[in-house]
């Protein structure tokens, strides 16, 4: 799908929310994808080709959120909650927007919670940005 004048969006700028708040800056995001199963069945009389039919959508994928090592702590308090068994379910939007940071596209994931969190890697050698790594799960998505 095309933007303003014809071009494609850009997929550099974009923001994620939870309950409608804007939470932090992110470096990647993955995970806005869903799939269907597919129910194939051979139809009697018409041997040439197996007959598909939609079926119920497939197990979600995990929202991947990755940013750089940072002193906010909302995020890491949520999944401290969850790992002590409080388990508290918040909507998680990802938003693709403009140049103006209008909003083009949004995907909504419902009743979403983190479920893994991996820190960056360390090398004396190196002066790349720590990165953290956070996972969620959610119960669906309406792209």
């Amino acid at each position: 799908m095309a933007g303003a004048g014809g071009y494609p969006w850009v997929a550099f700028r974009f923001a994620v929310e939870i309950d409608q708040l804007v939470v932090g800056g992110f470096s990647e995001v993955s995970g806005l994808a869903f799939e269907s199963e597919v129910e194939r069945f051979r139809e009697g009389g018409f041997n040439g080709n197996q007959r598909e039919l939609a079926g119920p959508v497939k197990a979600a994928q995990r929202v991947v959120l990755k940013r750089g090592l940072c002193e906010a702590q909302e995020l890491s308090d949520w999944f401290a909650e969850v790992t002590a068994g409080r388990v508290r379910r918040r909507d998680l939007s990802v938003l693709l927007l403009g140049p103006d940071q209008s909003e083009l596209k949004r995907w909504k994931f419902s009743r979403a919670y983190p479920v893994k969190w991996s820190g960056p890697q360390l090398q004396a050698a190196s002066s790349a940005v720590a990165l953290e790594t956070l996972e969620f799960v959610h119960e669906g998505l309406a792209p």
